[in-house]
């Protein structure tokens, strides 16, 4: 199948999380939650458009100024999502520096930031030129488990969930997957290449009812995208990726989280400890690996990958590895 995107972890299980989602073909990413980020270099930093960040604890949101700091100078939007208190943490770390000399550049780097509330968005604008002084935006309205992002290719949703604070459970699923036949294209001598994405973004956009360009050049060759389509493409539902990072194992939790996870193609979840551990993990507010697998099971994913694990099992991966599997019975 052709795909959209790929999706792997910024660092290893025992580091801070972090998924970085790059779009095939394309000079953009989103990511979810911001740790740690030096293991992603410059030129992937410099993809990323969007951040969903589940809370703001140093390990998932510490990655905040190198990422700053390498976007400042550049013409770039970034845009970043936190739950409740989001936009005050942003301010905090944007106040711990001085930032005079940044008023001369010319360039029009600019942050954007989204405060997920149980009814409303709250939103910040912050530009470089004006020393991120914070300009606020018209509130946008906001159901739980409702979407957050959406573009012609992509539905991003959240819910709030609990983490002894107000944390996000987010789901990223494809509209439309289109799918290239290459025994088509070998047929009309037509070669695979660049041109690809763009006949792709001009059919999801035809589909989604949206203007497009009506025809594509391909070696040389300039056809029409629909009659092109009808010979190479198939057209079929998206994949769909979760990630769940710092909840509580409650009937809340588990409730908003399976309408993000239903049906998944992969959850990306945490299993910070092992099962014999559990009056542990609900002291800390976290899954164990057991449960992190049932959730799974119970939302029936096609596919389970774990992280963020707890230090004191290192060397012992393994032990929670295999209680997912156990308790999922699925890929992984």
């Amino acid at each position: 199948m052709s795909r959209l995107y790929s999706a792997e972890f910024v660092n290893g299980c025992f580091e801070d999380p972090g998924l970085f989602v790059s779009f095939l073909f394309q000079k953009r990413a989103i990511l979810f939650d911001l740790g740690d980020i030096h293991a992603l270099s410059e030129k992937n930093i410099l993809k990323i458009e969007r951040i969903f960040i589940t809370h703001t604890h140093i390990d998932h949101f510490a990655g905040f100024e190198r990422l700053i700091r390498i976007m400042l100078g550049r013409d770039k939007k970034i845009y970043l999502y936190g739950p409740k208190g989001f936009i005050k943490n942003v301010e905090g770390k944007l106040a711990g520096y001085n930032w005079n000399l940044i008023k001369k550049y010319k360039n029009n780097f600019e942050i954007n930031v989204y405060e997920i509330l149980d009814e409303a968005l709250l939103s910040r604008r912050y530009i470089c030129n004006m020393a991120f002084e914070p300009i606020v935006l018209p509130d946008k309205p906001f159901n739980c488990g409702g979407v957050i992002f959406e573009d012609d290719n992509i539905v991003v949703k959240a819910a709030i969930l609990d983490h002894g604070i107000e944390c996000l459970g987010f789901s990223m699923e494809e509209k439309f997957r289109v799918n290239i036949i290459k025994e088509a294209l070998d047929k009309l001598g037509i070669e695979p290449g660049r041109w690809l994405t763009e006949f792709k973004q001009n059919l999801i956009k035809k589909i989604s009812g949206k203007k497009y360009n009506d025809k594509i050049s391909a070696d040389n060759r300039l056809f029409d995208i629909e009659e092109l389509a009808e010979k190479i493409a198939k057209i079929n539902s998206g994949e769909k990726l979760a990630y769940v990072s710092d909840v509580r194992y409650t009937k809340e939790n588990i409730n908003k989280i399976f309408p993000l996870a239903k049906d998944a193609n992969n959850l990306f979840i945490e299993a910070v400890f092992a099962h014999a551990d559990k009056e542990l993990a609900a002291l800390k507010n976290h899954l164990t690996a057991k449960q992190a697998g049932e959730i799974a099971k119970l939302a029936e994913v096609k596919k389970i990958s774990v992280f963020h694990f707890s230090p004191r099992y290192k060397k012992r991966e393994d032990l929670l590895i295999n209680e997912v599997i156990e308790s999922f019975d699925g890929n992984i």
